[in-house]
């Protein structure tokens, strides 16, 4: 294409462009956003190493039970896991298996049972499970669906208790203190039903499985029932028609605690869930569970432990 200028036409030069001022507004815009991006990252950065710091910290403690839907213990669980302390709870189905599975490793507490019950199974399994702390008494109680009072019970009447030997024992007690049957020799914490003066007695007893005791009631005259089993059968503690006195020097073998394992019983983690075991809004969920009827208990371990010794020793003797 030929040159459109005339010849001898020196040719104007275009006008210089004036600079636009909106690559620098571009510009200063885009450092900024570059500047709020990096420190929302550093800050995103900064909050996924807290969490993933935190997380690494955390501390898993399994603890089995057999009251794993009782409601204290998404309380506990909640007050644990501001503390660093992840609970998982295991739940078992009967008062067999918890003690076993924590003395072989698997579960790092348990809170399920009294001191009496840990006795014997320390001496018959030749094992040295320690009480960690105290928890609580619950009374155990004497309940019917066919009477509503001891006075209406007939002469030969069948009563189911438990046929573990550490709460038949404390049923066969209760059932004296009631009335309804004598023991030999007064009865102690090792009584069993061939201790039983049949001539003096009023009951007779069907010992049962713990788990058991509150179906039982649909066909025996009367049951001693756990209160682990009595909430799930939908049966209200205040209706019972007699209990023993969770109170009295007498119920210092039935003080329930966290269990571990001898090596453990200074654990700090272990005796922090302990405390928080005791804080306000456990033992509220604790005793509401019970419908007041459970007694809190702070004991020093020195004097579960001297507890449990003396009712090992017994258990051992009387081998």
């Amino acid at each position: 294409m030929p040159d459109a200028t005339p010849p001898g036409t020196v040719p104007a030069l275009p006008e210089k462009p004036k600079r636009s001022a909106t690559p620098w507004i571009v510009g200063i815009a885009v450092v900024a956003v570059l500047a709020i991006v990096g420190g929302v990252v550093a800050v995103v950065n900064a909050n996924s190493t807290g969490s993933a710091d935190a997380a690494a910290t955390s501390v898993t403690v399994k603890i089995g039970t057999t009251e794993q839907s009782a409601p204290y213990w998404p309380v506990l669980e909640k007050a644990a896991a501001k503390e660093g302390i992840d609970i998982q709870v295991v739940g078992f189905k009967d008062y067999t298996q918890a003690n076993p599975a924590l003395a072989d490793g698997q579960l790092d507490l348990n809170l399920f049972q009294h001191l009496q019950f840990l006795a014997n199974y320390n001496v018959q399994a030749h094992q040295d499970l320690v009480p960690l702390a105290s928890t609580l008494v619950v009374p155990l109680s004497v309940y019917s669906k066919k009477y509503s009072s001891l006075a209406e019970l007939p002469a030969g009447a069948q009563v189911a208790i438990p046929n573990d030997p550490t709460n038949q024992a404390r049923a066969l007690l209760v059932l004296q203190q009631a009335g309804l049957l004598k023991l030999k020799n007064g009865g102690n914490t090792l009584s069993t039903p061939a201790d039983i003066d049949a001539a003096a007695s009023k009951v007779t007893v069907i010992p049962v499985d713990a788990a058991q005791t509150a179906p039982a009631l649909d066909s025996a005259a009367a049951a001693v029932i756990n209160n682990t089993f009595v909430g799930p059968a939908g049966i209200d503690p205040n209706s019972a028609l007699f209990h023993d006195d969770p109170k009295s020097s007498a119920a210092e073998p039935y003080i329930n605690a966290f269990v571990a394992r001898a090596k453990d019983k200074d654990n700090a983690t272990f005796l922090k869930i302990a405390d928080l075991y005791h804080s306000k809004a456990v033992q509220d969920a604790v005793l509401a569970d019970s419908k007041n009827t459970a007694v809190i208990v702070q004991k020093p371990q020195a004097d579960l432990i001297a507890i449990l010794r003396s009712l090992e020793k017994s258990i051992t003797a009387a081998k």
